[in-house]
């Protein structure tokens, strides 16, 4: 196989090339590592790597496939890791200068389940300030002028830059599904609570979600297939059968799926751009996409998500609030100040909506397989002072309902425009056979 070709190989497709010994992970990870050398300089997607690191433990993957061990589905790929996850060989320094050297003793769960899955931690991935607003040193692999999204920054743009095949995100508004999009990767979001989250920097226990990133469907469902699970540290999971993402996302759907093209409560700050290309996807899939109104219940969801979300951050951040607010960004301070005036009965009537609109959600997933909507309103933003926009990701957030960037489009300036798909909660592995059906369905036309 051409050297030079590996770092772009999909993580299935460079796990069944480990498998039937056509390369090895020391082969791969060389091969990642010199297009990091590369890239890095430009886009600045690693806070934390140690390449002799990363090839130790390749080398050690490569030992134990040729002494006999057992190996899993991961066996030997690469994956980075955002800063918020805790890693217990490497630091976690959470975006902020007041968690500077901080080095866990203990790997998260997500991470441990991707050590015994056979994968190689590579390194540590830049995050924005405490997975919050402020941007960190990340560039968009496209176009260095334009932010690559956030909180997740890192990681969507080292996948997006050959750096590295998978890598793992968080979500707590739209910090996976929009720098995905903005960096043209796919990126998932699973339903709350699939995923273990114990090992996380705690931002809102009623919205954080564990994301993906990956080159394909087949990536996000051999990643997703690995980390579901119940944890004992994490209250919102729970005992379950074993879910077969891999199988399931590779079928074809027993019926030709119907999507409902739905306009969130923000479609007013989607780009004339955004709209245009929409109208003209909705045409290409002409017979199976019918227009889906939201309820005007959905129209306050801005506000209850923030409620939540600031409330809970101020418990969260009360320590580096109280004790190191001068070296917190303006933006953060705001959150965590406005989080301590909320009133425990608007954070109450907030937490109240998510299982009321997801009623109504159940409702509407009667009559379509999933919604078709936006990753953002638009390209990445030029300039690097902000991480654009997460108004579009909000909605699916706060219900806890599973959402994935399909990187199917692009802007006039070349930038990625990502399409979202959401799906009903916790009907992820459905989620994923219907984006497999839509990628191909248009690659077809």
């Amino acid at each position: 196989m051409d050297a030079s070709l590996l770092n772009r190989l999909s993580a299935a497709d460079a796990a069944r090339a480990i498998r039937d010994g056509a390369i090895t992970a020391e082969q791969l990870m060389q091969a990642c590592l010199a297009r990091v050398r590369e890239a890095e300089p430009q886009v600045q997607a690693w806070q934390y790597l140690d390449e002799e690191h990363a090839l130790a433990q390749a080398r050690a993957r490569d030992l134990d496939r040729s002494e006999g061990r057992p190996t899993g589905p991961l066996h030997g790929i690469p994956v980075g890791i955002k800063d918020i996850i805790d890693t217990c060989d490497m630091p976690t320094e959470d975006g902020t200068v007041l968690h500077a050297g901080r080095t866990p003793v203990r790997d998260a769960a997500a991470v441990a389940m991707l050590r015994a899955a056979g994968a190689v931690i590579m390194g540590k991935t830049v995050t924005t300030e405490c997975a919050t607003y402020s941007p960190g040193k990340t560039r968009n692999p496209h176009n260095p002028e334009h932010t690559p999204g956030g909180s997740s920054s890192g990681s969507a743009a080292a996948v997006a830059a050959g750096m590295v095949p998978l890598a793992l995100g968080s979500q707590t508004n739209g910090s996976v599904i929009r720098p995905a999009s903005f960096c043209g990767v796919y990126g998932f979001k699973p339903s709350h609570g699939l995923i273990p989250r114990s090992g996380i920097l705690k931002l809102s226990r009623s919205l954080d979600h564990v994301g993906i990133f990956g080159r394909s469907v087949e990536d996000i469902a051999l990643v997703a297939e690995t980390l579901v699970g119940w944890d004992v540290d994490d209250p919102d999971t729970r005992p379950r059968a074993a879910i077969p993402f891999r199988e399931v996302a590779a079928q074809e759907p027993p019926l030709p799926p119907l999507i409902g093209f739905v306009k969130p409560p923000v479609w007013d700050r989607a780009t004339a751009e955004t709209r245009e290309a929409f109208a003209e996807l909705c045409s290409q899939l002409s017979e199976r996409i019918v227009e889906i109104e939201l309820p005007p219940s959905t129209a306050g969801m801005l506000d209850w998500h923030r409620t939540i979300m600031e409330a809970e951050m101020a418990a969260n951040l009360d320590r580096e609030f109280e004790q190191g607010r001068d070296r917190l960004s303006e933006s953060l301070r705001e959150q965590l100040a406005r989080g301590r005036d909320i009133r425990a009965l608007d954070y109450q009537r907030a937490v109240a909506r998510i299982a009321l609109l997801n009623g109504a959600f159940d409702e509407m997933f009667e009559r379509c397989d999933a919604f078709l909507t936006p990753s953002a309103p638009g390209a990445a933003p030029r300039g690097l002072e902000s991480t654009g926009d997460p108004s579009f990701c909000t909605l699916w957030t706060f219900c806890g309902m599973p959402a994935i960037n399909l990187p199917l489009m692009q802007a006039e300036n070349g930038l990625p425009l990502g399409v979202q798909l959401v799906g009903q909660r916790d009907a992820d592995a459905r989620l994923l056979r219907t984006a497999r059906w839509l990628a191909n369905r248009l690659a077809q036309q």
